[in-house]
């Protein structure tokens, strides 16, 4: 039987989305809730992601051991992340195991939020700032956001700041967690060898106590400040450069395009920035991304080499920004454009990986796009929808980073 697209929305908004396929060998579920950094008072910068800690800290009956043990005993895969617009709690497991697992997963998006545990876990997350400040491509991406949007929300991290994380009441978070972890603003995404109504009763008995609050974002294109900036380090021996430009969002059909334009400018092996900067040894890394979101979107562009290089480095690739329509070829289409459709393909064979695809174009859009209908849309692609990408969206940077070793 082929993969079938079900939906159910309950009574207090809570929607669940499903692919379904009897011949799976496992099934996978994930609570999508539609809130992240971006969603957040500046004072409270990093809570999404401070919650995303404190779920895996049990709920009034259950403590996180032993959430964590039940969890290993049905041989559940299960993680979350956050982001700037969405935070995920998942898991992938054995279809005989699949009630249980979701009756766990349910559970622990109720958390007790203990106030011992939400104090012993911001010493957690202080580290874990401390870490990614350690990280050289991150340090300068969290500054180039703030360069980029400035006041907007979307200018955020996701894990906070020292001072905002330290200032966090737990009350405060009970407060944000209430308002946005309400049954309207939640996808349930599942896929693979389940049964959707036995499923959907289950979850139904999970939630239906669970609040509707009629929780909105302002997806507005946001207003872009950007500029160029330095910043120095005394933790780098290496020069750092990140670029931003505008892009279509993920509601925009031209991101495919975008994508594409992405991989053929700065894939990490031949692509246009490879035999620029690192196949002459100018550049250790070089590498462009197309990065659509919920209302926006932004190319982003990377290299690292040798800090008295940076700047032929950013010299070099913006030439091959500025060129990159007039030498857009066939071959570079018929090139990438099998390995797309293929990478597409194979990510759809695993439930795992269709849950998380069908949760986020979900949760975003409120759109389902059957994988095939995706790989359809690619392979559509000509020249003349990279060239009609690039016009609408040039390749000119907005913003420009660079993170330099002290001078």
């Amino acid at each position: 039987m082929p993969v079938t697209f079900q939906q159910k929305t309950l009574s207090n908004g809570l929607t669940i989305v499903a692919e379904v396929d009897s011949q799976a060998a496992t099934a996978a579920a994930g609570f999508f809730v539609k809130t992240g950094a971006r969603d957040e008072a500046t004072p409270l910068m990093g809570v999404s992601h401070f919650l995303e800690h404190m779920m895996f800290k049990g709920t009034s009956d259950i403590s996180a051991e032993q959430l964590n043990q039940k969890f290993d005993e049905i041989g559940v895969r299960n993680n979350a992340f956050t982001s700037n617009d969405m935070t995920c709690f998942y898991a992938h497991l054995l279809p005989e195991a699949f009630d249980s697992g979701l009756d766990l997963l349910g559970s622990m998006m109720r958390p007790a939020l203990r106030e011992t545990d939400f104090t012993t876990e911001k010493g957690v997350i202080i580290e874990e700032i401390a870490m990614y400040e350690d990280n050289p491509f991150w340090l300068l991406y969290e500054a180039s956001l703030e360069k980029h949007f400035a006041a907007h929300p979307l200018s955020h991290r996701v894990l906070g700041t020292r001072e905002t994380i330290t200032n966090m009441q737990r009350d405060q978070m009970l407060a944000y967690f209430t308002n946005c972890y309400s049954a309207d603003n939640t996808t349930v995404a599942l896929a693979g060898n389940l049964d959707f109504a036995n499923t959907c009763d289950r979850i139904e008995a999970l939630c239906e106590s669970w609040q509707r609050t009629s929780v909105s974002r302002d997806n507005n294109e946001p207003p872009l400040v950007g500029g160029e900036f330095t910043l120095r380090s005394p933790k780098v021996s290496r020069g750092y450069l990140l670029a931003l430009c505008k892009g279509p969002s993920l509601s925009d059909e031209r991101r495919y395009a975008a994508g594409l334009l992405a991989q053929i400018l700065g894939t990490p092996d031949n692509s246009r920035m490879h035999w620029a900067l690192i196949e002459p040894g100018l550049a250790e890394e070089a590498q462009a991304q197309a990065d659509p979101q919920d209302g926006f979107g932004q190319f982003y562009v990377y290299a690292s080499g040798d800090p008295e290089s940076i700047d032929e480095i950013w010299d070099i690739t913006q030439r091959q920004m500025t060129q990159l329509r007039e030498t857009l070829t066939q071959a570079d289409l018929d090139r990438l454009l099998p390995k797309s459709v293929t990478a597409a393909t194979l990510a759809g064979e695993r439930p795992h990986d269709r849950m998380h695809r069908l949760g986020r174009l979900f949760t975003s859009t409120r759109e389902y796009i059957p994988l095939e209908e995706e790989l359809a849309r690619l392979s559509r692609i000509t020249l003349d929808h990279l060239r009609d990408c690039l016009t609408a969206f040039p390749l000119q940077a907005v913003t420009v980073g660079k993170l330099l070793p002290p001078a």
